[in-house]
């Protein structure tokens, strides 16, 4: 291996968009570690991009800028030559949400006299011409993104989606802006092509942020220079499949699954609650597979519905909880091929195993990479989104995992 040198440093702010952004770093040629959280001072740094994974995109605005500094201040230290922060390619953010301050601190600290917004993601349909956001050519604000829960969208124009955050302007690059204040730029972003002449001429600034899109046209200009390092890990072993997305992409992952032949249990609320699907019965029946299985709590909406629950009882915690425990159990005894479906199922998961850094290994479908423990390196744990990848998408998981 020839003398480290980290590239390109990330700032995500949530574990499955870290992941993401890492997938595409990877692509792009370079060996990459995730690190979940803070990376301590003795942490593995033997890559050339390094991602840290915070829990801010929904925090309150004075903790989310602080820990985005932390991680910048850790990512210097560890010699980082340009650094990324990565929010959603649908600009996550409500009218006082975290972009903008995070955006706004991170310039003023690294002194940085502007920088650019791209959260284009165009393979997964995310695109943004004349400063507006569109989700499958639709404007963001009129998308089903506008219900979302927590951040529901309210405005395709980035220039006013930043208006209320930030203390700084937006302008596009055909305005003629003056670049000697500090700004921000947002250019069209609607095909492959235009993220890479965006890398070719905004790639020499220190910060950037963005959507996971860039990373790999980024990641590119470094690797012409350098090869990516090659890692050596060890054999993996059987799998477990876990699955708490009510998605209908992974409802249907799952019934591909089921129809190749491969064993799944479900897992529901009424069992669950008396008792009868406790964690004794669910690592029997574990025990009891000799290959890949898959347990799920995922269903539709109108089965949900049925369940008779106790009022106050927190469905949701309930099933990550318990996917969670399995998980954990699952490698105890064995199984050391971890595949997840749905971003709060990821979460949960990886918070109950425990691995602090990820060797970012090839992807199985767009922004879901395999990923490695550095910390035990017969693991591969593959985190995906409730609607990433096709329907053979754990059967392809299963393969490539399943590789030494």
């Amino acid at each position: 291996m020839t003398e480290n040198r980290i590239y390109i440093g990330v700032i995500a702010d949530d574990f499955t968009g870290a992941s993401d952004a890492a997938s595409f770093l990877k692509e792009g040629g370079l060996s990459v570690i995730l690190y979940s959280g803070m990376p301590q001072a003795d942490a593995i740094t033997d890559a050339q991009a390094a991602v840290i994974a915070l829990k801010t995109r929904s925090a309150p605005t004075g903790d989310a800028v602080r820990e985005s500094l932390e991680a910048a201040r850790r990512l210097k230290q560890m010699g980082v030559q340009q650094f990324y922060f990565k929010y959603c390619s649908t600009f996550d953010s409500t009218p006082a949400g975290n972009i903008g301050p995070v955006c706004d601190a991170l310039m003023e600290f690294l002194r940085v006299p502007y920088t650019v917004l791209c959260p284009s993601l165009p393979v997964n349909g995310r695109t943004v011409r004349d400063g507006h956001l569109y989700v499958d050519g639709i404007p963001l604000h009129e998308s089903h993104m506008r219900h979302h829960p927590l951040n529901p969208m309210w405005d395709d124009r980035i220039k006013e989606l930043m208006r209320t955050q930030s203390r700084y302007p937006v302008c596009l690059p055909q305005d003629g802006p003056d670049l000697n204040k500090r700004m921000y730029l947002v250019p069209d972003y609607v095909t492959d092509e235009d993220g890479a002449k965006i890398a070719e001429t905004y790639g020499s600034l220190p910060l950037l942020t963005g959507g996971s899109g860039l990373l790999k046209h980024l990641a590119k200009l470094y690797s012409r220079k350098e090869n990516a390092y090659e890692y050596t890990y060890e054999k993996p072993g059987k799998a477990i499949v876990l699955a708490g997305s009510c998605s209908i992409m992974t409802r249907r992952q799952i019934a591909e699954y089921i129809r190749s032949g491969h064993r799944a249990v479900q897992i529901k609320a009424d069992e669950l609650l008396a008792g009868r699907q406790n964690m004794t019965f669910l690592c029997r029946i574990m025990d009891e597979a000799e290959d890949d299985i898959l347990f799920y709590t995922s269903d539709s909406p109108e089965n949900i519905a049925k369940y008779d629950i106790p009022a106050g009882t927190d469905l949701s915690a309930l099933f990550e909880g318990t996917l969670a425990k399995l998980a954990v159990y699952a490698l105890k005894s064995g199984r050391t091929r971890i595949i997840t479906a749905g971003g709060e199922t990821s979460g949960a998961v990886t918070e109950a195993l425990g691995f602090q850094s990820f060797y970012i290994d090839d992807s199985i479908a767009p922004g879901v990479p395999v990923m490695v423990p550095c910390e035990n390196t017969s693991v591969r744990l593959v985190l995906k989104s409730g609607n990433f990848g096709r329907e053979d998408f754990f059967l392809k998981a299963l393969q490539m995992t399943g590789e030494e």
